[in-house]
């Protein structure tokens, strides 16, 4: 998907110049600042010298609470039997509402609250009674000169039962399911009716002084000026030499009360003559869909007429394929969740990788990081589903982050784990939690809660909803894996030895 790239690539751009800050610029200052704290200077006012005061390296409120009441709690065995209860109901009861999560995207969300776009889309919703037009084009490759082509196509006396227009009507009979209004208008059908002598005035005719020249049934005096097109028919179709030398005429004739078959208007646009007028290329035939509303119904349109157009295509033997206005927005959505699972199942595989490689080759360590980060994903989705959250291109980037932040909230406790000497799974995992739960808590969890809460203020509801929910939606859940879910799940089946000893 376009949008997924971009962002990829942004992001990968973005994070490389933040790496290339952070080895460089960051640990200069990091070091100025070292130094201006053992001068005893102001934070702001660095040329101020204050008073020699002793350092306190004693530990903080946060690592204190952590690690003397926190991880003695977290890691008692009636608490994590409660906690793996607790996570694995709530990832079965995720797992069940994953296939329910509504795909597309509401319009109107991309409206601020008050903008006077939303009393139009109101009023579609309310009012619309029409659905959009949707045209079955047909490729070159049809010789419409030959009757038995014709019949592949044409809805009239003669024609296929199985032929492209056939098709179409029965398909709107069950316009319930298929989307398809009504049947579709045909040039073909109409301009072989326009075609047809032996009318009292028909309305192909050409100039009697220059039969060279089309006589339209708009002309003035058209009965003494005019005379009608010598057309042989055979089998209610006129002859291949005829049929292609009065198409330009057709195509030019505006219709009018003597003649509404005149194709100006209906088909000026929709039928292309090629090689010097003597074949008719590319063609489209217009049906209209039902009325749509939401992102499901235009999604099933777009599928229904695609089904149609390739049961059209197997039986002609040329592509045909549908096309309306709004397909370019809901193309997306007929692969989106196919797209899902290959993104995050590459990020997935590409965190695995990298944590493998940079926890010294510790498979066992990378297969549990990405396991809790599917577990996080999983349950994100799920929230998406209870929060209303539907499935496109934005939620789909978001999904993709959220694989890259919830390493944060893994990956040091993991590291922890496995460096740690402390002996047996719980000692392990409590070391672990001691020495990084708060660095977790502090420096991941709650600094991101300060830019979260503003977009919850936002006045376009589509940074609410796929911002503010996911982004709080990601940080929640994976704190709550990381510093509850992953130090229990070590106790029971991380390695109880340290791999150096």
């Amino acid at each position: 998907m376009p949008a997924v790239k971009i962002f990829s690539l942004y992001a990968a751009l973005a994070v490389l110049i933040d790496f290339l800050l952070q080895i460089s610029c960051f640990v200069s200052l990091m070091t100025l600042d070292a130094k201006r704290q053992d001068s005893s200077r102001v934070d702001f006012f660095c040329f101020i010298k204050g008073s020699k005061k002793t350092t306190d390296n004693s530990p903080g409120i946060l690592y204190r609470f952590v690690s003397r009441y926190y991880t003695p709690f977290i890691t008692s065995k009636m608490v994590r039997v409660l906690v793996l209860l607790t996570f694995t109901g709530w990832l079965l009861a995720s797992i069940a509402v994953i296939n329910k999560i509504n795909v597309g995207f509401d319009q109107k969300i991309s409206m601020p609250e008050d903008s006077y776009v939303l009393n139009y889309f109101e009023a579609m919703d309310d009012y619309l009674g029409v659905g959009a037009p949707v045209y079955f084009v047909v490729e070159d490759g049809v010789n419409y000169t030959k009757v038995k082509e014709q019949n592949e196509i044409c809805s009239g006396s003669g024609c296929d039962p199985g032929s492209l227009l056939a098709q179409v009507y029965h398909a709107s009979r069950g316009a319930a399911w298929t989307k398809i209004a009504q049947p579709a208008s045909s040039w073909l059908d109409d301009y072989i009716s326009w075609l047809t002598p032996g009318q009292q005035n028909p309305c192909c005719q050409v100039f009697k002084n220059n039969t060279s020249l089309f006589c339209s049934s708009s002309e003035a005096n058209r009965t003494e000026l005019c005379t009608p097109c010598n057309v042989t028919f055979a089998e209610r179709r006129p002859e291949p030499g005829d049929f292609m030398k009065y198409v330009e005429f057709f195509l030019s004739d505006n219709p009018t009360i003597s003649c509404p078959k005149g194709g100006h208007a209906a088909y000026g646009q929709g039928v292309k003559v090629i090689n010097h007028n003597e074949s008719v290329g590319a063609s489209y035939f217009m049906s209209y869909h039902s009325v749509c509303k939401t992102s499901v119904e235009y999604t099933e349109a777009l599928k229904q007429a695609h089904a149609v157009a390739d049961n059209v295509t197997k039986t002609l033997g040329v592509r045909v394929f549908p096309y309306s206005v709004f397909y370019v927005f809901y193309e997306q959505y007929l692969t989106v969740v196919m797209e899902t699972v290959e993104n995050l199942s590459y990020s997935l595989a590409a965190i695995f990788v990298v944590t493998f490689i940079l926890l010294g080759l510790d498979w066992y360590s990378a297969v549990v990081v990405v396991f809790t980060i599917a577990m996080i994903e999983i349950d994100l989705m799920a929230v998406m589903y209870w929060w209303n959250i539907d499935l496109n291109a934005i939620s789909l980037v978001n999904l993709v982050m959220g694989v890259g932040i919830s390493v944060e909230f893994c990956s040091h406790l993991v590291r922890a784990f496995a460096v740690s000497t402390q002996g047996g799974r719980v000692g392990r995992a409590q070391d672990a939690l001691s020495h990084m739960g708060s660095s977790v808590l502090s420096g991941i969890t709650l600094t991101k809660f300060g830019g979260i809460i503003v977009l919850g203020f936002s006045h376009s509801q589509i940074f609410r909803i796929y911002y503010f929910r996911m982004y709080l939606s990601i940080v929640l859940i994976g704190a709550a894996h990381g510093l509850v879910f992953l130090p229990v799940l070590l106790t029971y089946i991380g390695k109880s030895v340290w791999p150096g000893m």
